[in-house]
């Protein structure tokens, strides 16, 4: 019987820097974790036009989300197919490991500029892995671009 840690949704807030290992590990905040066994998240290169693209990770419940926004897409629309076939070729699963971290796939971290450092920065339903630096430029665009934002939710 599932206890009631294992039912409360999580939610990916805050903002954490982390070190990047030799095998390209990097720690998950224990909040962020799943409480069931063998849970996997997938990474996808995330594209950025000026920062750089980053490694956006979604939660099992997200990417079948993804899906079925996908396929809810008309046949018809050309956006559908390059969706596919970007995400497909460009996301991977992983799995966390004893000690809480992901191995990012080395492609995508070398794309996403992550070597030692990376900012994990929460997006409520999802998170992303950014280099510190690009994240830094990322960070002041979303201040200038919050009071409107924000308008949004009155």
């Amino acid at each position: 019987m599932p206890t009631e840690s294992q039912n409360a949704p999580i939610y990916y807030n805050s903002l954490y820097r982390h070190g990047v290992d030799e095998k390209r590990r990097v720690q998950v905040p224990a909040k962020w974790r799943p409480a069931g066994p063998e849970v996997e998240f997938t990474v996808i290169l995330w594209p950025k036009a000026k920062q750089g693209p980053c490694l956006r990770v979604l939660p099992p419940e997200q990417m079948a989300r993804l899906m079925r926004d996908i396929d809810a897409m008309s046949n018809d629309d050309p956006n559908k197919v390059v969706l596919k076939r970007f995400i497909g070729s460009q996301s991977e699963q992983v799995a966390l490991d004893k000690g809480g971290r992901v191995c990012l796939p080395e492609q995508m971290a070398k794309e996403a500029g992550l070597v030692k450092d990376a900012v994990l920065v929460g997006l409520l339903d999802r998170f992303e892995i950014w280099n510190p630096d690009r994240y830094a430029t990322v960070r002041e665009a979303d201040v200038v671009m919050a009071s409107e934002a924000f308008k949004m939710m009155e």
